[in-house]
């Protein structure tokens, strides 16, 4: 009775829907019904109907659906006499949509049939049914949920709950999980973990497997039957993947990801995979199964990763950078708490500086400390290089074996590859053997395979013979002693022109945690924070201002202004190299380089007579002057008898003309009471001295 010509007149809409891709792979008689329904809707009188089914495969719980909203346009228009459907949860799982419906549907007069019967939403009564009705497919649907989530945790909190294997294991038994028997996949994960323990950076592993041409397994979850390795080159998910899964450390973890929901256009937006903190996780059980390494380890990749994320705050040590400054990311102010900045200038860019950035967040506040990089870098650097000397020779050690390992790592993965290869090839060839050779249309296929399989084996076997051919050879007798002589000798290691600015501050990083800096005057108060737990206390003198990298000392600057008024500047040159001074570049001394000192520093140039006009003789002039030698006058000095000077060593002797003259007198009155001479003429005086 409820259906009129009118609604007749109009066309009837069938929606179909299901909510998941798996519904729609599996669920059959579930389409086939709503299907059907056209079919009845003809029986009812209808001789228009249209079938929306746009919306197969989607979620009704707030997904947009652009068959719901075709549906919706259709009854705004007027076009719709009535919407048919098996139930209500088939035309909106959420309130919403349902009574946006009905709404819509109650202003045009359209008609809801489902295989319960025939509601007009004009008829309060109906409307009430319909209301429930969508209430009830809303609350079933949140019972539904609640009940598979909890199922789900139960069986995630025995370690029991796998939706999919990550590559390296496979299913052993209901709920277990094992290492993948395939050796070449478990060697090629636990090289990715190798060399994160060498290179301290996912994006340097990734680069060193990418330039080596070494593939990585993985898994194609969308085939069908057996899940079978597959091999490609190496992208940076996958390998960040490998080092962030705690199922590699032999740990079960559940919830590690999350969602996120939004509004966005007026419709519920679910954001998937977000990430939790690890105390957010739902389950985590170690020791549950074979890891390819040990848990502490995992925890400790997990904290060099979280310290190599530039940019994620102020306290975040940052991955190792290009550029000199061998405490970028360590040194936190004393002051204020703030990780110090890095800033470079100079000609060439490589002089460092330490800021603290304070007015970045509060540009009211007073700027704090900020000092070069230069000597607090030496001074951090030899305290490490102190430290950690007996142990070098047992780097050296290391890394003789390092290097010999490192040179079998890309011809193990071949030769693993080539192994594999010809399985494939025979796998192949078995299965040509097998074949009808009259049954051409699969014999074809089965020889395109085994022709294809060959051609791999030749390639990679070709591969390993270039790399064997260009294989450096192993260090020799001369090398393995040269590196046990730098391992001895730390601090000519550390300063050895191969080792660059990228080595020393692994170095660094691995022993130290962080640094703290206080500037207090004109010094850096810094305390070292060790990795074991120890703390070191270090003081550094703070640069004038005006001084640069290239100063001299201020002791050289006071030696070169007192020289210059003993000596002209070839001498002083020579005395400043015989006593081990170094201009501010480490270069020896020229005339010409202390004439542009003295004129830079505004020191006056030797003018001779100068001695004279300040009554000051030299040592041979002295030595003249009493008639004695050299040696006899500085033996003499050196004794007392002689009152003289000397600036420093290799230094000329600055004695007073009147001294050398109250010499003369003490030794002719000398003479005097000595007594008349012989009365032979050739006979002289022996004056004891």
């Amino acid at each position: 009775m409820k259906i009129t010509p009118d609604h007749l007149a109009r066309s009837a809409f069938i929606y179909v829907r299901q909510s998941t891709a798996d519904q729609l792979a599996n669920n059959h008689e579930s389409r086939r019904r709503q299907y059907d329904l056209a079919e009845r809707a003809r029986a009812l009188g209808w001789t228009d109907v249209t079938v929306i089914d746009d919306d197969l495969g989607r979620s009704g719980s707030g997904v947009s659906r652009p068959g719901f909203e075709r549906l919706l346009a259709a009854i705004c228009e007027g076009r719709v006499g009535a919407v048919f459907a098996i139930e209500a949860s088939r035309l909106a799982r959420n309130g919403r949509d349902w009574h946006t419906l009905i709404e819509f549907c109650g202003l045009v007069g359209t008609l809801l049939v489902d295989e319960d019967g025939t509601y007009s939403a004009q008829d309060p009564n109906d409307r009430l049914l319909l209301g429930m009705k969508g209430t009830m497919s809303e609350l079933e649907l949140s019972l539904l949920r609640a009940r598979s989530m909890e199922a789900l945790r139960q069986k995630a909190r025995r370690g029991e709950l796998f939706s999919i294997v990550a590559v390296g294991y496979v299913r052993a038994g209901r709920g277990q999980i094992e290492m993948d028997p395939d050796l070449r996949v478990r060697e090629a994960i636990r090289l990715v973990f190798a060399r994160f323990a060498e290179m301290q950076s996912i994006r340097q592993v990734f680069l060193s497997l990418h330039a080596d041409r070494i593939a990585l397994p993985y898994i194609d979850h969308q085939q069908a039957g057996e899940r079978r390795p597959l091999w490609k080159l190496p992208v940076y998910t996958t390998v960040n993947n490998l080092l962030t899964n705690p199922v590699y450390g032999g740990a079960y973890a559940f919830g590690r990801t999350g969602s996120r929901t939004t509004i966005e256009d007026g419709r519920k937006r679910v954001l998937r995979g977000h990430r939790k903190a690890r105390s957010d996780w739902a389950v985590l059980l170690l020791d549950h199964h074979e890891g390819y390494l040990p848990w502490a380890e995992y925890e400790r990749n997990q904290r060099l990763i979280a310290d190599n994320a530039n940019g994620k705050g102020m306290m975040v040590r940052g991955a190792v950078r290009k550029g000199e400054a061998l405490l970028a990311g360590l040194v936190r102010c004393g002051h204020c708490g703030r990780r110090l900045l890095v800033s470079y200038n100079g000609t060439k860019g490589d002089v460092g500086r330490y800021n603290c950035d304070a007015v970045r967040n509060n540009p009211g506040a007073d700027p704090c400390i900020a000092f070069g990089a230069l000597r607090v870098d030496e001074a951090v650097g030899a305290e490490v290089v102190r430290l950690l000397q007996p142990l070098g020779v047992e780097a050296a050690v290391r890394a003789i074996t390092d290097c010999e390992q490192q040179t079998g790592e890309k011809q193990r993965q071949i030769e693993l590859a080539l192994e594999q290869a010809r399985y494939e090839a025979a796998r192949a060839r078995r299965g040509y053997d097998a074949v009808d050779p009259d049954n051409r249309l699969v014999a074809g296929e089965l020889e395109r395979r085994w022709e294809a399989a060959l051609a791999t084996v030749r390639a990679l076997g070709g591969e390993l013979e270039e790399l064997v051919r260009q294989q450096p050879a192993a260090l020799g007798a001369e090398e393995r002693k040269r590196l046990l002589q730098m391992g001895a000798d730390l601090e000519a290691a550390w300063h050895h022109p191969a080792a660059t600015a990228a080595t020393r501050k692994r170095i660094v990083r691995v022993v130290l945690r962080e640094v703290v800096a206080r500037v207090e005057d004109d010094q850096i108060q810094l305390l070292l924070h060790w990795q074991g737990g120890d703390h070191t206390r270090l003081t550094v003198k703070k640069n004038r201002r005006g001084r640069t990298r290239w100063s001299v000392e201020p002791e050289t600057v006071d030696l070169i202004r007192a020289c210059a008024r003993l000596m002209p500047d070839k001498a002083i040159a020579g005395m400043l190299n015989r006593t081990g001074q170094r201009t501010g570049r480490l270069k020896g001394w020229t005339q010409s380089r202390v004439r542009s000192f003295r004129n830079t520093h505004g020191i006056a140039v030797y003018v001779d007579g100068e001695w004279a006009e300040r009554g000051e003789v030299t040592l041979p002039e002295a030595a003249r002057l009493l008639g004695l030698s050299p040696m006899t006058v500085l033996r003499q000095i050196r004794a007392g008898i002689i009152p003289a000077a000397q600036y420093c060593k290799g230094a000329p002797w600055v004695i007073k003309r009147r001294n050398i003259e109250e010499r003369q007198l003490d030794e002719r009155a000398a003479m005097r009471r000595a007594g008349p001479p012989s009365s032979n003429p050739d006979q002289q005086l022996f004056v004891f001295q």
